[in-house]
C-alpha cells in the first residue's frame, strides 16, 4: 500500500480539478491530484472544437489546448498527480484529517490523508435507459460523448447516417463534426420548446451546415435487431405527450444521444454530502464547501457549467475555500444564511452563506428557467438592493455569472424579472 499526505486533494484531473491544485499550490498548500484516467485534462481530451479560453485567455483554444495550458504549469509547481487512479472510498476519522482510499496499477492501493478534499469528478450523460424509448436495444444507439471519443479519439467512424435526440452542445458539436467526416446527420429532434445548447452552437453547428432542428419533436421507438435501421419521431403536444398523427419513420444506422448532463456525485453521497435536488450537485457556501466540513466541490460535479472558463473559477474558489479552512483551524461545524432564487431563476450556486462571514465579493452562478429576451437581475441584502444589472437576453442553456459586494450580514435575495419589469 502506498501511504501519502497531503493538504489538499483534488478528486479529478479535469479543468475543475487542475485549476484547483494550482490555486491550492500558489496559496501555498501541498496538492495531489487523483484521476483515472491515464492523462489529465478530462473531457477536454476529446474536444478538438475551438471556443474555449474566451474569457479565461482572451483568445479561442480547443478544448486539448485549454487542458495543455493548465498541465504545462502543473509540471511548473510542486503539485502531484496520481493517474489511473480510481478513488474508491473518503473517511473523515478526525476534525482536521480526512483519508482518501484510491487503487492504480501502478501505485497499488493509495491511502491518502489529507487536510482537505476537493471533488472534481465532473459529469456524465444520460444514457438510453434514462429517456424511456421504445423498441429493441440494437448496436448504434449512443451518447453524444461516446461519438465524440470514438471519432476524435479513437478515429472511428459509428455509422453512416444518424438522428440525434437532443440539443445539448456535445450532440449540437457532434452534428457538425459528424457531418464534416461524412456521416449524414437528418436531424437534431428535441423535446423542449427551444435548444437546449448554446445559441452560437445551434448557429454555427446547424445553421452553417444546413441540419434541421425539429422543436417539441422526440424519439418515440427505435427499430432494428441487431443494429439501428430507423427510429420513428413524432411532435410533442404542450404535455409533452407524442402526437400519434404525427410519427415519422427515419431510415439510420446511428441514433446519438444527446439527452443531459448529470454531476457524478456517487463518492459525494457515501462521504455523507448533501445534495442539492434543483442541482443534483452538493450543497455548497461562498467558498464552494459542502455540508461536510473539510470537503469541497467544483466543476460539473457541483452544477453543470456552459463554459470551461467558469469550471476554472469554481476550481479556484474551492481552493481559496480550503485555504481559508485550514487557516482557521477546521471549523467542526457552521451556521447559514440562505440565498433565496425568485422569479425566472432554476438555480443558484452558492445556496447558502456562512454566518458571522466577512463582508466581500461574492462569485454566483445562476441558471434561468426560460428565455426572455429583455430581463433584469437584482440582488438585495436586508431590504438594501446590494446589485441591479439589465440583461439583453437569458436562456437555461447560459450561465448568467456575477460577482456581488454583500454586506456579510442575513440573507440574500436573488430576483431575474423578464419583459415588463425592464420597460
Amino acid at each position: 500500500m502506498t501511504r501519502a499526505q497531503t493538504d489538499v486533494a483534488v478528486i479529478g484531473g479535469g479543468p475543475a480539478g487542475l485549476a484547483a491544485a494550482l490555486e491550492a499550490d500558489r496559496l501555498g498548500l501541498g496538492a495531489v491530484i487523483l484521476e483515472r484516467e491515464a492523462e489529465l485534462g478530462g473531457i477536454l481530451q476529446q474536444c478538438i472544437h475551438d471556443g474555449f479560453g474566451i474569457h479565461r485567455f482572451k483568445r479561442r483554444l480547443s478544448g486539448t489546448e485549454y487542458a495543455q495550458a493548465f498541465i504545462d504549469q502543473l509540471e511548473g509547481s510542486s503539485a502531484k498527480a496520481h493517474l489511473g487512479a480510481m478513488v474508491l472510498e473518503i473517511q473523515c476519522p478526525a476534525d482536521d484529517e480526512r483519508v482518501v482510499y484510491a487503487v492504480s496499477k501502478t501505485d497499488g492501493m493509495i491511502e491518502l490523508h489529507c487536510k482537505t478534499v476537493i471533488l472534481a469528478m465532473g459529469c456524465r450523460e444520460r444514457t438510453a435507459s434514462q429517456v424511456f424509448i421504445y423498441g429493441e436495444r440494437p448496436a448504434g444507439i449512443m451518447t453524444a460523448g461516446q461519438v465524440q471519443r470514438m471519432i476524435n479519439v479513437e478515429g472511428f467512424l459509428p455509422g453512416k447516417s444518424a438522428v440525434i435526440l437532443g440539443s445539448g452542445d456535445i450532440g449540437l458539436i457532434m452534428a457538425r463534426r459528424m457531418t464534416l467526416e461524412g456521416i449524414e446527420v437528418k436531424g437534431v429532434y428535441e423535446a423542449m420548446p427551444s435548444p437546449g445548447g448554446l445559441a452560437r452552437n445551434v448557429s454555427q453547428c446547424l445553421n452553417d451546415f444546413d441540419i434541421p432542428l425539429h422543436l417539441s419533436s422526440t424519439v418515440v421507438s427505435v427499430q432494428g435487431r441487431r443494429r439501428v435501421e430507423s427510429v420513428t419521431v413524432a411532435k410533442l403536444d404542450e404535455s409533452r405527450k407524442p402526437i400519434p398523427e404525427t410519427e415519422e419513420v427515419i431510415p439510420c444506422d446511428l441514433l446519438v444521444l444527446s439527452v443531459g448532463l448529470l454531476p457524478e456525485n456517487e463518492l459525494s453521497r457515501h462521504a455523507g454530502v448533501e445534495i442539492d435536488p434543483k442541482t443534483k450537485g452538493p450543497l455548497l457556501d461562498e467558498s464552494f464547501m459542502t455540508s461536510v466540513p473539510g470537503i469541497f466541490a467544483c466543476g460539473n460535479v457541483a452544477i453543470v457549467f456552459d463554459l470551461v472558463d467558469y469550471v476554472s473559477v469554481s476550481g479556484e474558489l474551492a481552493a481559496q475555500g480550503a485555504f481559508d479552512y485550514i487557516s482557521k483551524g477546521f471549523p467542526k461545524s457552521f451556521e447559514y444564511d440562505q440565498v433565496n432564487a425568485s422569479g425566472n431563476i432554476s438555480l443558484i450556486v452558492p445556496q447558502r452563506l456562512k454566518k458571522g462571514r466577512d463582508s466581500g465579493k461574492r462569485s454566483f452562478f445562476i441558471r434561468a428557467k426560460a428565455p426572455e429576451k429583455l430581463s433584469k437581475l437584482e440582488f438585495s441584502q436586508n431590504g438594501e438592493t446590494i446589485l441591479s444589472r439589465k440583461l439583453k437576453a437569458v436562456s437555461p442553456p447560459e450561465m448568467i455569472f456575477r460577482e456581488v459586494e454583500e454586506q456579510g450580514l442575513g440573507p440574500v435575495e436573488a430576483v431575474l424579472e423578464g419583459g415588463a419589469a425592464n420597460a
